[in-house]
């Protein structure tokens, strides 16, 4: 069955796709399942119904990314009518026809797309779009624009694989504060940042109280119990997060510089449980008012690399068939430069699908 097949199949149409937020990423992961959106909800078909462990792994721009600077439309004559003096140029891009191009500093994913293992969507929006980083992020996380749910996407997929909660550590998610993306019935995830220092965040005017109920050897009430409970899994999740930190090489080698995704590598070489990750990009230089042409040069060379470095390691330890990443912003860049030499909010953006298991190439069209 073809990708294009496939994305037919899914029950919701390629215009229907590109509206509510997440066009084609569809691929060989996403599809619907109970509450989740069509789009993402292939993500818990496929993984349920692995028993070889596949996780999914959610590599979050935030900021803001100017698509039509990353998959640079070099052959539209209208493109540097817009864009006189922050347009890439043909010389500048790497080839992928005669019409588009990856931004010169993205040789590592271009490189991975040459092999057939990334897949560009493109014009990825949803209806009645906000220009609020903030806002638009949560109808991202949620898979449900300007819907209200309570729960994110990834939570509402662990609930749709294991609904009682029953399987420890089913999301984590690499951060230095939750997000919503992460947020489920009944499934905690696992949130940390700094491996060696993970254990519960708590204000100092809240230890001695906390200390007090987790001496407590029998449970004063149901919030009691379920908070010990809490507390003792973490605990459990912070000793093997921090063993298994400990032991993982890719930390030691100085080439990869592989952003937060080191720690999902380092778990995923220690066969932790965990199916869903969640990385939101820190520090991001997405956000491209003023004199973009340099930031927006390097950040996208530094996920490239850490994206290619990435799936290097997922080789190296026998894991890269396993694993599918997804990466989007909360939107894209609108198509004419500002009086800053930079681009302000737009609406549709750029997303990628990456993996052995992915049908590489084009989808959709820029927005």
């Amino acid at each position: 069955m073809s990708t294009h097949d496939k994305l037919a199949g899914c029950g919701v149409s390629r215009r229907d796709m590109l509206r509510i937020g997440a066009g084609g990423v569809g691929f060989s992961v996403f599809g619907g399942i109970g509450p989740v959106p069509a789009v993402f909800g292939r993500a818990s078909e496929a993984t349920a119904a692995s028993t070889s462990g596949k996780i999914l792994v959610v590599f979050e721009w935030f900021g803001g990314n100017d698509g039509l600077n990353t998959i640079v439309p070099y052959g539209d004559s209208m493109y540097y009518k817009h864009r006189p003096t922050i347009g890439i140029r043909e010389k500048d891009v790497l080839k992928i026809d005669a019409h588009f191009g990856w931004q010169k500093s993205m040789g590592g994913m271009k490189r991975m797309y040459d092999e057939g293992k990334v897949a560009i969507v493109q014009g990825v929006g949803y209806a009645q779009p906000s220009f609020s980083h903030f806002t638009s992020m949560s109808f991202w996380h949620t898979g449900a624009p300007n819907g209200g749910n309570e729960y994110g996407w990834i939570g509402r997929t662990a609930t749709a694989l294991d609904p009682a909660g029953a399987r420890p550590n089913m999301i984590v998610n690499v951060s230095d504060s939750q997000s919503l993306a992460v947020k489920a019935e009944n499934h905690v995830p696992l949130v940390f940042l700094d491996p060696t220092k993970f254990q519960r965040a708590a204000f100092a005017q809240e230890r001695a109280a906390l200390d007090l109920l987790d001496a407590q050897t029998a449970p004063l009430g149901a919030a009691h119990a379920y908070a010990v409970e809490v507390t003792r899994s973490a605990a459990q999740a912070s000793e093997v997060v921090r063993l298994a930190w400990s032991k993982y090489k890719g930390k030691d080698n100085v080439d990869l510089r592989l952003l937060d995704l080191d720690k999902v590598a380092a778990l995923i070489d220690a066969d932790f449980p965990t199916k869903l990750y969640y990385v939101p990009l820190r520090n991001s230089l997405f956000d491209t008012h003023v004199n973009q042409a340099a930031p927006h040069d390097r950040q996208l060379e530094y996920c490239s690399d850490a994206i290619s470095g990435f799936f290097q390691e997922m080789k190296r330890i026998g894991r890269a068939d396993d694993v599918v990443m997804y990466v989007h912003s909360e939107f894209g860049r609108r198509v004419p430069e500002n009086t800053s030499l930079g681009t302000d909010h737009g609406t549709a953006q750029v997303n990628f699908v990456i993996g052995n298991a992915v049908k590489g190439g084009m989808y959709g069209a820029p927005r």
